[in-house]
């Protein structure tokens, strides 16, 4: 076994060891093995890409351990978290503005499907990318946390708004996806 082998095992070891001391951060280290790739997709989503996305969610997983510290409510902590997330990104993004860019994710292509084939869901995937690009803010933003699996209840705390307005724009995004699928 290399050095860095038994340097890495021990670090396991102690963690694990802090982990049965320290039930809070147990639980951040849970909740951030469970959330960091949702959260990162989400920010991407919001125009935060690789190094400053990372940031983000670090500085979230701060938060929250300090919010779990200071005995504050439990209830809801996955909305919490991206509400958080959320409020940091947008700061930053403010403090940047000039390079935000779009997004463009790339259709993935069926290996077996013929070159007609491969075109025809290519294009539906762009139809599909501007459909989604073409949504108020708000609408793209419920969209991507129901993606990631949040209830409509944990939406509606991480972008601090109505459950009725998150149903609404969900309504309205996934008809005009709908209807873009359809063509």
């Amino acid at each position: 076994m290399s050095e860095n082998s038994w340097i890495h095992t021990a670090r396991v070891v102690n963690a694990t060891k802090a982990e049965q001391n320290n039930p809070i951060q147990a639980e951040v280290i849970h909740l951030f093995t469970e959330l960091r790739v949702p959260l990162l997709r989400y920010l991407h989503v919001l125009g935060l890409h690789g190094g400053d996305g990372e940031d983000v969610v670090q500085e979230t997983f701060l938060a929250l351990y300090r919010h779990l510290l200071g005995g504050k409510p439990r209830d809801c902590l996955q909305g919490w978290i991206f509400k958080v997330a959320r409020n940091i990104a947008l700061k930053r993004l403010q403090r940047t503005v000039s390079s935000v860019c779009q997004s463009e994710l790339l259709p993935i292509a069926d290996p077996a499907a013929d070159p007609e084939q491969r075109a025809v869901r290519v294009q539906q995937g762009r139809a599909i990318q501007n459909a989604i690009a073409a949504l108020p803010d708000f609408d793209r933003q419920c969209l991507c946390l129901r993606a990631e699996g949040l209830r409509y209840r944990d939406i509606a705390a991480a972008l601090e708004v109505s459950l009725g307005s998150v149903a609404l724009a969900l309504s309205r995004a996934l008809t005009k996806l709908a209807r873009v699928a359809q063509k």
